[in-house]
């Protein structure tokens, strides 16, 4: 080999005045929801174990540090070539570019733009400088709409992973907060760059980090201590036979969804504590289980009664077997409807990846499948109207807000029968202050377009299934050329609403109350979107329920629809116009259809079901 050099840097001598490049061959930008949110997640857990809100800014410089791993780097003439470490170069880029969006000093907001880009002549270019990403980077930069149809596989997931550091950043770490974070995520956060001056040497340096040796993953280090003690050679043979064909069927999903599932078993059945919430504060058990859960069994024998052979098989064939099992039932149905279960379905649509160690804590090996069903309905039909009820009143539900509050539900509802955890469920939802009544202003701003989207798909699914029409839930909510968009009832010319509004801004806030928003197709936005409500009126009676309800033929033979009014007693009416009177009666629905969708009462109907 020729010179190869190791540097540990920090991300602002790592990204400063540094260019980094992708070779065509290599693999696309690729991290999942579940990537990005665990290190927003890391990163922001870290520093909030040290930040104090009476600090003063220098202060960070005392913060507690994080390593953020290697990258290999071929060195061709004084051009830098990534060859491992794109994915969180890239995800580290994407959250820079969402810390830059937050602050509004110009000085905190210059210092991040000098580790996102450089400018010669006026033109910009990216540090992480890849030719076919450059589009999609410049609208995230500028904060431009950004159509993902037939881009590469890269720009979408750069798109969505964008969106998901935008629903998980916790708003700890927000506000005042967010200044002190972005000091320290590039001055206390380490990388070690790896640089090579040859291709092939940078590539076996690549390759002798990654496959030489013994690699072993928690799973494969919990597995060892287990079959260890075991005496038995059949029983242990036995229980090797069941993990290796459980741990097979959690990679089918995903790379470490075997660690996922024995994480959400253990969480949901023996965490005890949670780490305090002040700096300094110890983690406990659902954090060492997060981290290190086969260090943490180790540790506790005696909470886990494994005192004999006997023990460590039946932790293995029967609470191992049974729980990961269940969680495979629960995270295939976070993937697709399945009948019974949506409820998991939607929650993920909002990636609360919480809900899953939520899910197992009422379940017992015991339970027949009646009792399994009904126990993971309530539960997931709780969290639906936790989730949507916070989101009505601007409220995170990123990890770090939630999982204090989850560690309590778990603790509450362990063991459970499903009528209990019906009962306990409710007299939370009870004690919530975070009803729907509470926000009668709720309306689109820049942050929430996702989440507006995701309840009008299912406020328009339950007016036209209770109606007695087939679901288009999965088609409301589907990408690609065919779909579906907001749709403003009024047009965005605040000149044509001159006699109700003295203001443009008072215009737009108005117009973007949840009253005035329907889901129609993308075509529909791009012919009809810019005419008056007169004029799109009939164009609304050929789309869905909720957007025909506005037109009086609605009201005419569709005893399907009337029906459905009679029973529920919901105010809905057509509307020859649309101004700020029927903006008015129109959000009034919408929080009368929102309370009704997501009731209380769902969990009752769940225990019965």
């Amino acid at each position: 080999m020729k010179e190869i050099l190791g540097k540990a840097k920090t991300v602002r001598e790592l990204l400063g005045g540094a260019k980094y490049s992708i070779d065509y061959y290599q693999r696309e930008y690729r991290w999942q929801p579940k990537q990005i949110s665990e290190l927003v997640g890391d990163l922001t857990a870290k520093f909030l174990e040290s930040h104090d809100a009476d600090d003063e800014r220098n202060a960070v410089k005392h913060y507690g540090h994080y390593f953020l791993g290697a990258i290999v780097i071929s060195d061709r003439d004084g051009q830098k070539f990534i060859i491992d470490g794109q994915q969180r170069l890239t995800s580290l880029t994407l959250l820079l570019i969402y810390l830059h969006h937050q602050l509004s000093n110009d000085d905190d907001k210059r210092q991040l733009a000098e580790l996102i880009f450089s400018q010669k002549y006026g033109k910009r270019s990216f540090n992480l400088d890849v030719r076919d990403r450059t589009s999609c980077m410049e609208a995230l930069y500028t904060e431009q709409a950004f159509d993902a149809s037939d881009q590469s596989e890269s720009v979408v997931n750069i798109l969505a992973r964008f969106e998901d550091i935008e629903d998980q950043f916790p708003d700890e770490a927000k506000g005042a907060a967010l200044p002190y974070f972005a000091d320290w995520l590039i001055e206390n956060v380490h990388l070690v760059e790896i640089t090579a001056y040859s291709d092939e040497d940078a590539y076996t340096i690549f390759e002798t980090m990654n496959d030489r040796g013994l690699s072993l993953t928690p799973t494969d280090m919990l597995k060892g201590y287990l079959l260890a003690n075991i005496s038995d050679t059949d029983v242990r043979n036995l229980a090797s036979k069941v993990w290796r064909d459980r741990v097979a069927e959690c990679q089918v999903l995903g790379k470490e969804e075997d660690a996922d599932a024995i994480k959400a078993w253990l969480r949901s059945q023996h965490a005890r504590k949670i780490r305090e919430r002040k700096r300094d504060a110890r983690p406990e058990d659902f954090d060492l289980i997060g981290t290190e859960f086969h260090r943490w069994i180790r540790d506790q024998e005696v909470l886990l009664g494994l005192s004999k052979s006997a023990d460590f098989a039946r932790l293995i064939q029967r609470d191992f077997k049974f729980y990961t099992g269940q969680y495979l039932r629960a995270r295939k149905a976070s993937a697709e409807l399945v009948p019974g279960l949506e409820p998991i379905h939607f929650n993920a649509q909002h990636k609360f990846t919480l809900q899953f160690s939520v899910l197992l804590a009422p379940l017992v090996p015991e339970d027949p499948e009646e009792e399994l069903l009904k126990k993971l309905r309530i539960v997931a039909t709780f969290l639906d109207i936790l989730i949507t009820r916070r989101l009505w009143n601007w409220r995170s539900i990123d990890y770090s807000t939630l999982q204090y509050t989850m560690f309590t539900v778990i603790r509450d509802i362990r063991g459970k029968a499903s009528g209990e955890v019906a009962v306990i469920l409710g007299q939370r939802l009870a004690d919530d202050q975070e009803t729907f009544a509470k926000n009668d202003r709720f309306a689109l701003h820049g942050m929430n377009g996702r989440v507006i989207h995701r309840l009008l798909a299912r406020m328009t699914d339950y007016i036209e299934t209770g109606s007695g029409l087939a679901s288009h839930y999965a088609e409301y909510m589907a990408q690609g050329k065919k779909r579906y968009e907001i749709e403003h009832v009024w047009a965005n010319h605040p000149e044509h609403h001159q006699h109700e509004f003295s203001h443009p801004s008072d215009f737009a806030a108005a117009r973007n109350r949840i009253g005035g928003l329907l889901l129609l197709p993308k075509s529909f936005n791009a012919s009809y979107g810019d005419l008056p409500y007169e004029e799109k009126l009939p164009h609304y009676f050929s789309q869905n329920l909720l957007a025909r309800s506005l037109h009086p033929k609605c009201y005419e033979n569709n005893p399907g629809f009337l029906r459905f009014v009679e029973q529920t007693g919901l105010p809905f009416k057509p509307m020859a116009n649309f101004r700020s009177a029927e903006m008015e009666e129109r959000s009034h629905l919408y929080l009368k259809l929102a309370e009704h969708i997501w009731s209380p009462n769902r969990l009752r109907e769940a225990a019965s079901i």
